[in-house]
């Protein structure tokens, strides 16, 4: 069997480096999800510097996973035997695919991939979140069979943490601004959340949806505020998922990653995972929406300015540095603002293009990984998250009227106007 060395401190649950209390080195074959056995191994036949063995055995990991995963098929189909049958609902989460951008790709003279979280059972990236914070308040006792969660989102984590919850036999208690579609609203309910909208208003202030979802928790027996923002079991769950799948699926053969942020877990986790395994030679660059503070604050050096303007992308851009973003903050190589005007354009390329139908927050980052590609050159490897698709932006995305108020029409160029199909 094909195995990875790790060392104590690090996990190997999901794909991931854990550390046993019993056990001081172990080696692995491969993740619990695709049937990987655990050998204990004494610490004197492992090398001595941990994060040499730590480096080698994700490397060995990532190269191990890659060729167990397919075998060949007598119709000349690459088949998967890795994922085999999903327990439950939870166990369908990750192992996205990741998509070559063809058109693009040839354009820029790079490999521009990516990870295709709209695949995942609740349609978006926020579903490896929504698991990961429900699993870390179980491990801890915080969260008992029959109990309530209760989580202030406005969108995909909201509708993740629904199925997760519903899949585990969880009371979900959502609270969002009241800014949002009657529509996401009848979806959560429909999912078999409670949901609360309240009046829109800043972080600092107290009737904030947040500050409201964690007080509503404190006044519950058996319930847990997950709290996506500060909670770093968010940003767990790509340091031991997104991130080694990345890198088992390109070979190791990566050079940058990029993609936007609101909460900050997928970009601090996948960016941790990626910068150790390859001894930081992968960058990692912020996409920032107008109306977030972030790609200021990092090209600044650090000035956290006053938040200001919005963005038609949902999900992503922030007003502060969030738990999940501190520790990694400054292991990014730099930010790209990306304007709505792009984003939108390459909702309509993407789907023209590459036939790929994504959401506003995915094309943000498909804009950023072209960005990237360009300003590395020809021959580079860049990865980013296709977060969502567009059903759930439909309605806005491809409504002449609604691009007309936005001012966005002219940015869609017209042989691509086609697709404008909403009054």
């Amino acid at each position: 069997m094909l195995q990875a060395s790790a060392f104590i401190g690090e996990t190997l649950r999901e794909g991931v480096l854990i550390a046993n209390p019993l056990k001081s080195l172990y080696r692995v074959g491969v993740s619990s999800s695709l049937r990987y056995k655990v050998k204990w191994l004494d610490r004197a036949q492992l090398p001595r510097n941990p994060s040499t063995m730590f480096r080698r055995g994700a490397r060995t990991f990532a190269t191990s996973a890659l060729r167990l995963a397919h075998e060949p098929s007598p119709h000349l189909l690459a088949v998967s035997k890795a994922q085999g049958i999903s327990k439950g609902l939870t166990g369908a989460i990750g192992n996205t695919p990741l998509i070559r951008l063809n058109n693009l790709s040839e354009q820029t003279g790079c490999e521009i991939l990516g990870k295709a979280e709209f695949m995942n059972p609740g349609g978006s990236v926020k579903d490896r979140a929504a698991l990961y914070v429900v699993k870390d308040a179980e491990e801890k006792g915080f969260l008992r069979p029959g109990g309530t969660v209760v989580e202030g989102t406005a969108g995909n984590t909201g509708i993740g943490l629904a199925h997760v919850c519903r899949s585990r036999g969880y009371k979900l208690v959502i609270y969002m601004p009241n800014t949002q579609s009657q529509g996401k609203i009848d979806l959560l309910r429909l999912l078999g959340a409670e949901v609360y909208p309240v009046p829109a208003v800043a972080f600092d202030n107290p009737q904030n949806y947040n500050h409201q979802a964690r007080r509503h928790a404190e006044s519950l027996d058996n319930a847990v505020w997950t709290n996506q923002f500060d909670n770093t079991a968010n940003r767990r769950a790509h340091i031991e998922t997104t991130g080694p799948e990345i890198w088992a699926q390109t070979g190791g053969k990566i050079d940058a990653f990029t993609c936007a942020t609101g909460t900050a877990g997928t970009l601090a986790g996948v960016t941790r995972y990626l910068k150790t395994v390859s001894d930081g030679r992968v960058k990692s660059f912020l996409a920032d929406p107008p109306g977030s503070v972030l790609h200021a604050y990092i090209t600044s050096g650090g000035k956290l300015m006053e938040r200001s303007g919005s963005s038609i992308t949902e999900g992503i851009g922030q007003g502060r540095i969030t738990d999940n973003l501190k520790p990694d903050l400054e292991l990014l190589d730099g930010a790209l603002h990306i304007s709505d005007e792009k984003s939108i354009e390459m909702v309509y390329r993407c789907l023209d293009e590459e036939g790929l139908y994504l959401g506003a927050s995915s094309t943000l980052n498909v804009v950023a990984a072209k960005e990237v590609a360009e300003k590395l050159g020809k021959g580079h490897t860049v990865v980013t998250m296709l977060c969502d698709g567009a059903y759930r932006y439909a309605d806005r995305l491809f409504s002449k009227q609604w691009l007309t108020e936005k001012n966005l029409l002219s940015a869609i160029p017209e042989r691509l106007q086609k697709y404008i199909v909403l009054p």
